[in-house]
């Protein structure tokens, strides 16, 4: 392996060492279809190699012949040479005696291509970079022996890549890359020598991408990753700072700053890593029916070159593993992931952190040393190029809806680019759905009142009783990436000039606006799964039970929504038909089926009901819209089509907010026709297509019935809006803060589910009512003064007139006899 002569093997010996070597080895190779690389059958190929190894040469051969390539053993002519093969190596070797022998820096057979291409103008050849990687085969299991033996930055010698072979062989990685013109190469008038180093330089620098989007980016050791945090200028003050408050030594100071980076930073392990991947596959073979990963095509496109940030949906402790682990079977670096303090648990936080964890306080206040180490700290791992992953949310959302994003860490990121922006930022909202939750019921408990049960090593060991339990499927839907620059670009065209002013008023602003877009994108990367359609379709039932076949009609009404008047291009909607969604369902235990005469019944399980609610929320902002409409035809019977604009448009400037609506208000109107178009064709709105008015089907027939069903979907959020209006109704203008208004809310929600039919488990939810006060101070119909009151005028009587559109007199009256009453006060 040493040098050219001891590659170049006779043609018979070649085909035996393949046959040989292939007798162990196994490849995943990517991309699935090669005919994505658009190789032009009329052009000579010559395939690039980066490093010397008779293994990846002879891997290289078989791969291009199996998979109808251009042949690279075959001899390629070029002028009045003739090599005897279609390849070169990239790195040369470089050792004493290589150089006595008179090797050169660079590969004849490059020599030959490029000087060729210089001297004729028709000549061209196309170069295809080829990445082999032993032990990073996303499709393999295999021991963690294995696993701390897999791809490093290290170069390999003789020994160590046989070695490798030998553990390695039946988990390998072969990525083609698209070709290379040296014809379009040249162009702009490059001597021989001038294009043999910047063609060199360019493979490099596509290899070193390639390599770091498979394993990661070369980190240095973490206690030299330490120590740049700690020389760091901010830090630096940070420290000087410290000593001065608290009125200790400088070194003192020192010490403090290097325990709280000791504290956050990971310890990156690849060989870890890989022995969790391996660990995970058995468990998720255990736990789940399937993960089913939409949209990664994208992250693909876009990993080589850019920092990547992933920004999921925080449902479950679930997602810190799947996400890596799924990233990771796509053939990319899993990332380095933002982990609450809570989970730095004896055994369990040395683990973690060595499979990319890092962890972050809950809260930075009183501790702007910390604050300035972790900022340090994150600036340092985009500044290098290594994927990130955090959530905006904060922590897991306990109702299903997205929770309204936490400003702090994204704040960092923002700031992080705005200094140093060298490498451009990519933002990926990815939308994680489950069909069950291990926490679920723990959530229960917590909206019920009960306090959050602290995380402690026992309470993860107890968890593995679960692991026999059936949770159904994942959904794991990556959506449409932000570009950073470009958002920036819109919002404050001058920011790459104030770097040094940061923090500012105007990138406060744009970091709100960046996480208010990020959430939406989440929440367009939706998957509508069977048991979100279930959740749907039988809680607003009576009793939340439904005759099989009226059920499956209903199933097939949102269905039909989904597709034909879609929330967004990123929404993935369920293929299975209802006869189907229904038995899966049976199978989950998320409902049962009751035999009767005139036909069976399917109810929702009594010990289900609650956590089917948080399904429904999964999903409830893609029928947001449908709903509402029903709402208004089912409690009005017939409105004029400007009548119901005018509604809708007020109705979802109060839901945007706490649904992160994706419409505004010039596209609502759009919106709304697809939808109106939909319920028309299955029935649920009746009259000519082209009348102004739109009517409800009589109420005597199962259509109208539907039709009413649909819009209970979205009652229980209408009914919180209501509460809140009318409390501030009843207290007046200038009376409540916005902390008693929320307090308020919750306690007369948590009253109101005990008396009446208001029994949504997260109906009294403080954090919903929360999201719902804000977008009322930015909607302007309210305004807090310095003393913390909230002032509103006669402008508050419009949303409350479009509320009483929508829900029906029971309900109304509730709300605002427990309004009125001081019960809450």
């Amino acid at each position: 392996m040493a040098n050219d002569a001891s590659l170049r093997l006779p043609g018979w010996l070649a085909s035996l060492a393949r046959r040989l070597l292939y007798v162990w080895v196994r490849t995943a190779v990517f991309p699935e279809k090669l005919d994505e690389l658009a190789v032009d059958a009329m052009r000579p190929v010559c395939y690039v190699l980066q490093d010397r190894h008779l293994s990846n040469l002879l891997v290289l051969f078989e791969e291009s012949r199996r998979n109808a390539l251009p042949r690279a053993d075959t001899p390629i002519v070029v002028g009045s040479q003739r090599f005897p093969r279609s390849f070169f190596f990239l790195n040369r070797e470089r050792s004493a005696a290589a150089r006595a022998r008179g090797d050169g820096r660079h590969s004849p057979l490059l020599v030959s291509l490029i000087g060729r291409a210089v001297a004729d103008p028709l000549f061209d050849v196309q170069l295809v970079p080829v990445v082999i990687l032993w032990g990073r085969s996303p499709d393999s299991q295999d021991s963690v022996l294995k696993a701390l033996f897999s791809e490093t930055w290290r170069p390999l010698g003789a020994w160590r890549q046989l070695f490798a072979v030998l553990v390695h062989g039946r988990d390998v990685l072969v990525r083609y890359n698209p070709p290379l013109s040296l014809r379009e190469f040249l162009r702009g008038g490059l001597d021989e020598e001038q294009a043999l180093r910047k063609l060199s330089r360019v493979l490099r620098v596509h290899f070193r991408r390639q390599r770091q989007m498979a394993i990661g980016p070369d980190l240095s050791h973490r206690n030299t990753q330490i120590g740049a945090v700690l020389s760091g200028e901010r830090v630096r003050a940070a420290i000087a700072g410290e000593a001065e408050v608290r009125g200790i030594p400088l070194a003192e100071a020192r010490d403090r700053a290097c325990r709280f980076a000791l504290e956050i930073a990971s310890d990156y392990s690849y060989g870890v890593v890989r022995a969790f991947e391996l660990f995970l596959s058995w468990l998720w073979s255990r736990l789940y029916d399937g993960l089913a990963v939409h949209g990664f095509e994208t992250v693909t496109r876009i990993a080589s070159g850019q920092e990547i940030v992933y920004v999921p949906c925080h449902r479950s402790h679930v997602d810190y593993l799947l996400l890596s682990y799924l990233i990771l079977r796509q053939g990319l670096t899993p990332p380095h992931i933002a982990a609450g303090a809570n989970l730095n648990l004896p055994i369990v936080g040395p683990l973690l952190r060595r499979g990319g964890a890092f962890f972050v306080r809950r809260s930075f206040r009183g501790e702007p040393l910390y604050a300035a180490v972790f900022d340090e700290y994150l600036h340092l791992m985009l500044a290098r190029g290594f994927p990130i992953e955090y959530f905006i949310e904060g922590g897991r959302s306990r109702s299903g809806r997205m929770l309204t994003p936490k400003a702090g860490i994204l704040g960092m990121t923002v700031h992080s680019f705005i200094r140093e922006h060298a490498r451009p930022l990519v933002f990926v909202p990815v939308y994680i759905g489950y069909e069950k939750l291990v926490e679920g019921h723990s959530y229960l408990d917590e909206l019920a009142g009960r306090p959050k049960q602290r995380e402690s090593l026992w309470g993860v060991l107890s968890s593995v009783r679960n692991i026999r339990r059936v949770f159904g499927a994942v959904h794991v839907n990556f959506g449409e990436p932000l570009a950073l620059a470009a958002f920036l670009d819109s919002r404050h065209p001058g920011w790459r000039e104030e770097a040094a002013a940061l923090p500012a008023p105007w990138s406060r602003a744009v970091t709100r606006e960046a996480a208010s877009e990020l959430a939406k994108r989440i929440n367009e990367a939706a998957v509508v799964n069977p048991v979100n359609l279930i959740a749907l379709t039988l809680l607003p039932t009576p009793r939340r039970t439904a005759d099989e076949h009226s059920l499956q009609r209903m199933i097939a009404h949102y269905q039909a929504l989904a597709r034909q008047a879609p929330y967004s291009p990123a929404t993935v909607t369920c293929e299975l038909d209802p006869v189907h969604i229904v038995a899966y369902a049976e199978r989950l235990s998320a409902v049962e089926r009751v035999a009767d005469p005139l036909g069976d019944l399917i109810r929702v399980r009594e010990d289900q009901a609650a956590l089917l609610a948080y399904f429904r929320n999964n999903v409830v902002h893609l029928f947001a819209l449908p709903a509402v409409i029903a709402c208004l035809l089912s409690h009005n019977r017939s409105l004029d089509s400007d009548r119901i604009a005018q509604a809708v448009d007020g109705i979802c400037t109060l839901m945007r907010a706490e649904l992160f609506l994706r419409w505004s208000r010039a596209e609502l109107p759009g919106a709304c026709q697809a939808v109106v178009g939909v319920l028309r064709e299955r029935g649920l709105v009746v009259g000519p297509a082209g009348s102004a008015d739109l009517v409800a089907p009589e109420p005597v027939s199962q259509e109208f019935a539907e039709l009413h069903l649909l819009g209970e979907t979205i009652r229980p959020l209408l009914e919180r809006h209501f509460l809140a209006l009318s409390l501030l109704e009843s207290h007046g203008s200038g009376r409540l803060t916005r902390r008693a208004l929320e307090d308020d809310c919750h306690l007369l929600a948590r009253r109101l589910s005990l008396l009446y039919e208001f029994n949504a488990p997260d109906f009294p939810e403080k954090a919903t009512f929360s999201a719902f006060v804000d977008n009322l101070i930015e909607a302007d119909f309210l305004r807090e003064d310095e003393q913390g009151l909230l002032h509103f005028d006669e402008r508050l009587t419009t949303p409350l007139a479009h509320s009483e559109l929508v829900l029906p007199a029971d309900a109304r009256q509730a709300i605002r006899r427990s309004a009125g009453s001081g019960i809450a006060c």
